[in-house]
């Protein structure tokens, strides 16, 4: 196992993906919007900012239609965060000659990021996931043709606590081209 080089930021290296959440505690609005505003200020192609969020608390009614489209891998912990969070980008460009936004993807993929290191700063954790009905989910929040929902973000209080060192690849198996091994 590679060892984390230590000049990374500690919040980068406490961040990790649970699959259990502590259903009782929930998160409050100055928490949800501390979230928000961490992603708002991610980077993004010529400042476009393409991503919009459906912020959906346990309990809630939004938070039962989003529930009802989850595959049962995530149905089985998800619903417990104290919030699910639809992760939309502005994929196709209205009223231009664009077929679609090349960035888009990848600038929610900045927004989602930003947002769960602010969530593992203020001691939460944040999971996203796939494993969704896409177009049911599409239909259920009235989603227009130019956006698109591309994961959820399961958000709250980890049962396990702070995650366990993961095995991560190492820094020579991210460089391209990769190294000839013999």
């Amino acid at each position: 196992m590679q060892q984390v080089q230590p000049d990374i930021h500690p919040v980068l290296r406490q961040r990790w993906s649970p699959r259990s959440f502590d259903r009782w505690v929930d998160l409050p609005d100055d928490v949800l919007n501390a979230l928000l505003e961490a992603a708002r200020w991610a980077p993004s192609a010529g400042n476009s900012q393409p991503w919009s969020f459906v912020l959906a608390r346990r309990g809630d009614d939004l938070h039962r239609r989003i529930v009802k489209h989850l595959a049962p891998s995530a149905g089985a912990w998800a619903p417990d965060a104290g919030a699910l969070i639809v992760n939309l980008c502005h994929r196709y460009v209205e009223g231009t000659d664009w077929e679609y936004s090349e960035f888009s993807v990848y600038d929610l993929g900045q927004a989602v990021a930003h947002l769960s290191v602010q969530a593992t700063a203020m001691g939460l954790a944040v999971r996203q996931f796939r494993a969704f009905d896409k177009q049911a989910l599409t239909a259920e929040l009235e989603v227009p043709d130019h956006w698109e929902v591309l994961t959820i973000a399961a958000v709250g209080a980890s049962l396990a606590g702070r995650g366990p060192l993961r095995d991560r690849r190492s820094v020579d198996d991210l460089r391209w081209p990769p190294a000839a091994k013999g």
